[in-house]
């Protein structure tokens, strides 16, 4: 069982940055496509970025320019690194994974088979 553990979320004004951290566990990490979602209140719970096997990103328009997710396998630990934050950045992060042999880094959140409980973002104007 693939386990998920987020950390890194915390209260920050506009424009400010911080790096979200999800620990992996119950798996060969190496072999797993990682990615993040997020959802505000009221709203859909939306893709944010992911990252395949081999490195290849994608990320929602939203973000782009602003966040960078990256993985290290020797630490099991995908990261998401945020700048620029606004306040419509603000909301519950998950991550996400899903074994490589199907994971096309989607944004859509239907093939991702396993999910953290999140690690809350808020941006203050």
């Amino acid at each position: 069982q693939v386990q998920l553990v987020e950390s890194g979320g915390r209260s920050v004004q506009t424009g400010g940055s911080l790096r979200l951290s999800c620990v992996a566990s119950g798996t060969t990490f190496s072999s797993y496509c990682m990615g993040w979602f997020r959802q505000a209140p009221g709203k859909e719970r939306e893709g944010v970025a992911t990252i395949r096997i081999g490195g290849s990103t994608n990320y929602a328009d939203s973000v782009k320019g602003r966040f960078t997710v990256s993985r290290d396998n020797a630490k099991n630990t995908v990261y998401l690194e945020m700048n620029s934050l606004k306040p419509e950045d603000s909301a519950m992060y998950y991550c996400v994974a899903q074994p490589g042999a199907w994971c096309t880094g989607t944004l859509s959140r239907d093939p991702w088979k396993y999910w953290g409980q999140g690690t809350q973002v808020t941006v203050s104007s």
